[in-house]
């Protein structure tokens, strides 16, 4: 929900700029407000300081190309153009570590998740972190082909059992790639403070994330790192809901979400976002052709969802 007005003709103060850019962080789970950018953002220096250097790098970098390309202002100031670039910048990091290159693609890859989300919301398209995964993969594919900076392989020993807290509190984290628990617990007391429903939706999808990791036997070991409930949290929150059609398609989605995961993982790409995408996207695409018959249940998507 938008507050206030942030600009006066052209100009802007120190203040509405910095709740823009907290509000870009905040939006990587969906929602909108500056207290939830604030908490996640304290989550995320919790594990790591240069992770959380690089999350309001990241922020800024999209949220300044937004602001001198002059695409909408009302999206800017939802932080709408902030969130894709952070997790751009948290990605490159992450998987290619701080040097000159990876500071030079993580810039890029930014400035191409922006002018993509520009894309997509101009025609209006449900993007979601659509532009976050392409930019991402697109960089990734560059950097490996002609082999600019070696790939960070984590390496995890192999374990039997499902530890319930780690592998739900880090479902929270990943979704910013962070594996920490009390860092995935920052995380879900920032969507609380933006909003009880999809905080528990989250919550829902980080259980069942864990839960049919460990029914289907798939890796416990990255069932305990939350590998298997992060792209679930977001599909939970993008269908937070008080209605029951809104738990019914939340718990498809997320279950959807968790099995594509494995089936990615199997093609040896990484996974990112794609499995929340993919199956939020299927379960809008559904929706829509089912509109006629089922008119009244429109509204299935949370006003949170991007």
């Amino acid at each position: 929900m938008m507050q206030g007005v942030i600009f006066t003709g052209n100009q802007m103060n120190v203040k509405n700029f910095i709740e823009i850019v907290l509000r870009g962080i905040s939006q990587v789970f969906l929602l909108n407000n500056v207290v939830t950018g604030i908490l996640f953002l304290i989550g995320v220096f919790y594990n790591s300081w240069l992770m959380g250097v690089v999350t309001i790098a990241g922020a800024l970098i999209g949220t300044v190309t937004a602001l001198t390309l002059k695409l909408n202002r009302n999206e800017i100031h939802q932080g709408l153009y902030g969130y894709n670039s952070t997790l751009v910048a948290l990605a490159i990091i992450s998987f290619f570590g701080l040097n000159v290159s990876s500071i030079i693609a993580g810039v890029f890859g930014s400035i191409l998740s922006t002018l993509l989300m520009n894309f997509m919301m101009k025609r209006r398209l449900s993007p979601y972190t659509a532009p976050f995964i392409a930019s991402t993969w697109i960089i990734m594919a560059i950097t490996l082909q002609f082999h600019i900076i070696p790939l960070h392989v984590a390496q995890s020993g192999d374990v039997q059992k499902l530890e319930i807290i780690p592998a739900i509190s880090n479902g929270f984290g990943q979704v910013m790639f962070q594996e920490n628990v009390v860092t995935g617990m920052l995380f879900f007391a920032g969507l609380l403070a933006g909003s009880w429903i999809s905080a528990l939706y989250a919550l829902l999808g980080a259980s069942l994330g864990a839960g049919l990791a460990l029914a289907c036997s798939f890796p416990l070991t990255l069932a305990n790192i939350g590998i298997f409930g992060f792209n679930a949290v977001l599909c939970g929150i993008a269908f937070s809901g008080k209605k029951w059609t809104s738990l019914i398609f939340a718990i498809v989605s997320i279950t959807l979400a968790i099995f594509i995961t494995y089936g990615i993982m199997h093609l040896n790409i990484i996974t990112l976002t794609s499995p929340f995408v993919l199956s939020t996207w299927l379960i809008l695409l559904s929706a829509n052709l089912a509109q006629r018959i089922l008119p009244k249940h429109q509204d299935i998507v949370s006003e949170n969802s991007q």
